[in-house]
């Protein structure tokens, strides 16, 4: 049986459904689809009425496969939208190999007739290689910030769970989809509205365009100690050019040795391993999702030669930059 829901009053402005096109790349990740969709079909139900329709497209036309394996049948190929279309490119994995020069040109196009455009989850990485992003504000998945960073320094990377730039959206992945459909319904049809469709998600905290998509520093490392998060915070901000220890100490006002008792107490490890951990991770982020040679990724991870990148990268993830670099381009699809 259907339960009976409280329709939101909602101005009728005579204006026929807003359209959304979802454009599905492969490898596309469900969640950040799911969750603006799902939000567009709970604002009709809230409403009564059909304020939001939508379609489905994607190269091809025929289906997409998403990165769980499900399948999903579009509507259409890459054909020419209405003026009034919001685009929302849906990315996932392997979102270098999913931006064809197909797609690319499709997206350009759209954009010069003037269509609003969007990439949720990894697309953002889309939307900049077709250049849409240029002089722009934009977000990405926190695991790909690195990357898109060194490829893309005309864009204006940020850490917030979305951004709406004129006429360009990005989201982080995830249930930032939801966030940013719920904006664009309060700007649509009213708070009202918005605050109805997260209740029928079960969405207790609504988050703007000002909060950043990862937990803090003490959430993430299970610590609140203040000076502790402190300096991871300084090491983070700079893995190019990393900081010694004593000056990390002095900055936050304790000696060396304080700081190393702390790292010992609180993270079992040493300042100096910490900070190489950090940096071996984004070196690795960048191994993995750009072309940048491995000298570049060493310079831009704060090692100053290659042969000592390569033995700190060895001594951590029992293989070689080299190695992963080929893994992974032996893993990518034609």
């Amino acid at each position: 049986m259907e339960p009976s829901r409280q329709i939101v009053e909602v101005e009728d402005t005579g204006q026929k459904p807003r359209r959304f096109v979802f454009v599905l790349l492969d490898n596309f990740t469900m969640l950040c689809f799911s969750c603006a969709v799902e939000s567009l079909r709970i604002a009709n139900l809230m409403a009564g009425r059909t304020l939001y329709e939508w379609k489905i497209i994607g190269e091809g036309g025929d289906f997409a496969t998403s990165s769980s394996g499900a399948q999903f049948k579009l509507d259409s190929d890459l054909d020419e939208l209405l003026r009034d279309d919001t685009i929302l490119v849906c990315g996932g994995i392997a979102v270098q190999a999913a931006s064809t020069r197909k797609m690319l040109n499709w997206l350009r196009r759209e954009a010069r007739r003037g269509a609003t455009v969007g990439g949720l989850c990894t697309a953002g990485y889309t939307l900049a290689k077709a250049g849409l992003l240029d002089g722009k504000r934009a977000t990405i998945h926190w695991e790909n910030q690195d990357s898109f960073a060194e490829e893309f320094d005309e864009v204006e990377l940020t850490k917030s769970v979305f951004v709406m730039d004129g006429n360009r959206l990005t989201t982080a992945g995830g249930t930032s989809s939801i966030d940013l459909m719920l904006k664009i319904i309060a700007r649509d049809h009213g708070e009202e509205l918005a605050n109805a469709v997260a209740d029928q998600l079960i969405y207790t905290t609504i988050r703007t365009d000002q909060d950043t998509q990862r937990l803090s520093v003490p959430t993430r490392i299970g610590v609140r100690h203040p000076k502790l998060s402190q300096v991871i915070h300084m090491m983070e901000k700079n893995i190019e050019e990393p900081i010694s220890p004593a000056t990390l100490a002095r900055d936050v006002g304790m000696s060396t040795r304080q700081l190393e008792r702390l790292f010992r107490r609180y993270l079992n490890r040493s300042p100096k391993r910490y900070y190489m951990e950090l940096r071996l991770q984004k070196a690795r982020n960048l191994l993995m999702q750009t072309d940048m040679s491995v000298i570049n990724v060493a310079l831009a991870c704060g090692f100053a030669s290659p042969s000592h990148f390569s033995k700190c990268y060895r001594a951590h993830y029992s293989t070689t930059p080299y190695r992963e670099r080929g893994s992974q381009s032996s893993q990518a699809p034609a």
